[in-house]
């Protein structure tokens, strides 16, 4: 059973006797009904009636409901409304836009907009990247999506996804600075979706895509990287692979293990797993086996989907073949970005000794963290309920800041690198442990280390592509 979640928190506002033992019935209540209380207010109080807004954790909604219900029948309560607390976060959306400049009087608006505004448009036409410098080119990226693969929720379609790119959108400005603008498109035709980033790209320094289905995915960075002098990253692939990587190099030094030596089983063939195996392999790992749902990935697999071809080129040294349980035998490292429950305890306790376990899906991961950590010497997850979260935001605000500042046209595998070397680095030698291998996602070092790295490298590009 789910654990009580902020994430279905909700307040109810009570009118309840004025009696010495009301607020402890409310909270005795809440708590026998499996709910958490993390907030009591008395708001108004007379001789004989108060009001009262209590605030707890629940496990969804109908978790909610039984617990509104089970205030009801208290005795001198009256539940005058309930709000749901994340519904409450969404009205009206998470985004606002707002003037940097003021526009007191005549002369403020004369060079804000007509007649002012037109010297400076004659400017950009004449030299068109001083955009980067004149307008909100400079420091503003679109996350685009078509709402096909949204979180664990699937093919919602663009409207349904809306509020995960407005979420992201606010990532980026908390954690380092960066003017979002969400972008939701109504169509999954890869052509169209190339087209209409293309043709409103110059309003943007880079291009987050998100939430596109693979194969789809790959068609679409491909041809958006290769038509636009802007970067283009699509965060399902590379910020998971960024992540991932950051996260092993620790969990390697815990285990006192090398990436060129260990045995590294990768459940999951889509667009996260084939950008975390590509980092992977330019991070040095030798031994790499990829499984998908029809087992290990290998040339000689029956019926091999072309869009694996290059996976199995790449992978597989010693010739594994069957399952993914058969494959973890003796293996160093598991890492999965595909489905729940495809690995047992069972599984894991065949591992080699001192093993690593990432096990990524969400909600449920590929096998419960507390069955694995039986027998795992480090376990991660996609989850902010365990130890080890794996989680993109450590990566993708400090990757564009470096990338917006660094002015780049393009993102490379070694800037990718170079970031997820910069957030393992977040984590001294002398804090590292089995439960403490990637830092917190409020860490205030992660986006500045994580951007200037990028930076440097982005730089270090820019000078030898002038070179060439």
């Amino acid at each position: 059973m789910a654990s009580p979640s902020v994430s279905s928190s909700i307040t109810a506002r009570l009118q309840v006797q004025a009696r010495p033992t009301a607020v402890s019935e409310l909270t005795t209540a809440i708590e026998e009904a499996g709910g958490i209380v993390t907030a009591l207010d008395v708001t108004a109080s007379g001789h004989e009636q108060m009001t009262v807004d209590v605030t707890c954790a629940t496990r969804g909604e109908q978790h909610a409901a039984d617990i509104v219900a089970t205030l009801k029948d208290l005795r001198g309560v009256h539940v005058d409304r309930v709000s749901d607390r994340t519904f409450l976060m969404h009205l009206g959306g998470k985004l606002s836009i707002e003037s940097k400049v003021p526009l007191r009087n005549r002369d403020d608006l004369s060079m804000a907009y007509t007649p002012g505004v037109a010297r400076v448009c004659e400017a950009i036409a004449a030299r068109p990247e001083d955009a980067r410098r004149l307008t909100i080119k400079r420091n503003t990226i679109a996350v685009v999506t078509d709402g096909t693969a949204v979180l664990g929720l699937g093919n919602i379609g663009p409207l349904a996804a809306l509020p995960v790119m407005e979420g992201k959108a606010v990532l980026f400005k908390r954690f380092a600075g960066i003017d979002a603008f969400p972008l939701v498109l109504d169509t999954t035709d890869v052509d169209q979706i190339v087209e209409t980033v293309v043709a409103i790209a110059p309003a943007f320094a880079g291009i987050n895509l998100e939430d596109i289905s693979a194969p789809r995915c790959f068609e679409v960075e491909r041809r958006l990287r290769e038509r636009l002098d802007i970067p283009v990253f699509h965060d399902d692939q590379h910020g998971t692979a960024i992540v991932v990587v950051a996260a092993l190099t620790n969990a390697l030094k815990v285990v006192r293990k090398d990436i060129g030596t260990v045995r590294i089983v990768l459940s999951g063939a889509g667009a996260a797993g084939t950008a975390v195996l590509r980092l992977l392999l330019a991070a040095g790992a030798r031994d790499v086996v990829v499984a998908d749902i029809e087992g290990v990935v290998h040339a000689d697999r029956p019926g091999l989907a072309e869009s694996l071809r290059w996976t199995a080129s790449v992978t597989n040294p010693r010739g594994v073949t069957g399952t993914i349980p058969q494959a973890l035998a003796g293996a160093d490292v598991f890492i999965g970005v595909s489905a729940p429950d495809v690995v047992t305890a069972q599984d894991v306790s065949t591992m080699g000794r001192d093993a690593i376990v990432f096990a990524l899906a969400n909600p449920r991961p590929e096998v419960d963290p507390d069955d694995a950590a039986r027998y795992a010497a480090v376990v991660g997850t996609g989850r902010s309920d365990f130890a080890n979260q794996i989680n993109n935001v450590l990566a993708f605000p400090g990757l564009f800041r470096g990338l917006l500042d660094a002015q780049s046209h393009k993102i490379t595998d070694r800037m990718l690198l170079a970031a997820a070397y910069a957030l393992a680095s977040t984590v001294a030698d002398d804090e590292l442990n089995p439960t403490y291998i990637v830092p917190s996602v409020f860490h205030p070092d992660v986006a500045t280390v994580v951007a200037a790295a990028v930076e440097r490298e982005a730089r270090a590009d820019a000078e030898a592509t002038a070179t060439t």
